[in-house]
């Protein structure tokens, strides 16, 4: 009889090997090498297309930045804004304040991290003053980064911004004019009302540049200059062309005057108008008025005026002849109805 062959005890270990892998008709493939290159290539080009596309937005002023305000030159260009009054300040920054920056600024890059201002001086000066409020060290401002070619666009910039969201005065219009000359933007201030105001009416432009004198006599001495009206600030430019002398009379008369009001200025200007008018056209005897025409009755004087009326002058009159007078002026009423 055979011997039977004893079996060993199973090594554990091998129950917890892992199963070796078969192969199966059923296994999905791995990926080739070509399509994980032009997965990564698409995925690159996709990242450049898209970086180019951003970079062009922001070059091209399209897409809105965030800049410290501290790196803003505000008045990097003169302002066409004389005078910014208290209640419209107060209720840009409540807006700010209950919904942040709603509208962007324009800005011109000047250097590294350095921009200056081209429309938006009210928003920012809102913005600094809100800082201050709530003790901000690094306050920042949303903006659109312009190109400008040169100086006079970036000029024409600001004044088309403000020319379509606020009515400046005809003096701070033309006040801008005589700036941009100044700063040697343009050459004439013909050019330069031309051009800064190309899409005003030719009645619109005129009336900006007749304010031209009253600019060059005025600009720094007004408290109000922009409640300087048409009708004043045209009469006023009139005379400075006639007499380039009064703008030193307009002057003293201010300094005199010292108004505490945009009608007290007014008042002063108007005074002053009125004097220099009567100084130039002092009254002929040819223009007094024809005297009256006297002819004495007894003890009274029977006074003809010009313009028709009757007067009687004397001695007091006496009560008898009351009844005499009325019947006679009863008598010449009814005539002249008649």
């Amino acid at each position: 009889m055979a011997k039977r062959k004893r079996l060993t005890p199973a090594n554990p270990s091998y129950l917890d090997a892992p199963a070796p892998e078969t192969k199966s008709m059923f296994t999905a493939p791995r990926n080739a090498p070509i399509a994980d290159v032009a997965r990564d290539a698409s995925a690159s080009a996709a990242l450049d297309e898209l970086s180019d596309t951003l970079a062009r937005a922001r070059d091209e002023g399209r897409m809105v930045v965030q800049i410290p305000l501290d790196q803003i030159e505000i008045d990097h260009l003169v302002r066409d804004r004389v005078v910014v009054e208290q209640d419209a300040m107060q209720t840009l920054m409540a807006s700010l304040r209950d919904r942040g920056q709603q509208t962007p600024i324009e800005v011109m890059q000047l250097a590294p991290e350095r921009y200056g201002l081209i429309s938006g001086w009210r928003r920012c000066t809102a913005l600094k003053q809100l800082a201050d409020e709530q003790n901000d060290d690094a306050p920042t401002v949303l903006a659109l980064l312009r190109r400008p070619e040169d100086a006079s666009e970036a000029y024409l910039a600001m004044v088309e911004e403000n020319e379509i969201r606020v009515d400046l005065s005809y003096f701070e219009r033309a006040r801008i004019v005589a700036k941009a000359v100044d700063e040697g933007v343009f050459a004439m201030e013909r050019t330069a009302l031309q051009e800064l105001f190309r899409a005003a009416s030719r009645a619109k432009r005129s009336k900006i540049g007749s304010f031209l004198p009253v600019v060059r006599a005025l600009d720094g001495v007004l408290c109000y200059p922009q409640a300087l009206n048409e009708r004043l600030g045209l009469a006023l430019a009139q005379m400075l062309n006639d007499q380039p002398d009064f703008a030193k009379t307009l002057c003293t008369a201010l300094e005199r005057a010292a108004p505490d009001s945009a009608e007290a200025e007014t008042a002063a200007l108007t005074k002053a108008l009125a004097a220099q008018k009567a100084a130039l056209n002092p009254p002929s005897e040819t223009d007094e008025t024809p005297k009256f025409r006297d002819e004495t009755i007894g003890a009274f004087t029977l006074r003809r005026h010009p313009d028709g009326t009757l007067s009687i002058l004397g001695a007091a009159w006496p009560s008898r002849c009351d009844s005499d007078l009325k019947m006679l002026l009863k008598a010449a009423s009814d005539r002249v109805e008649k």
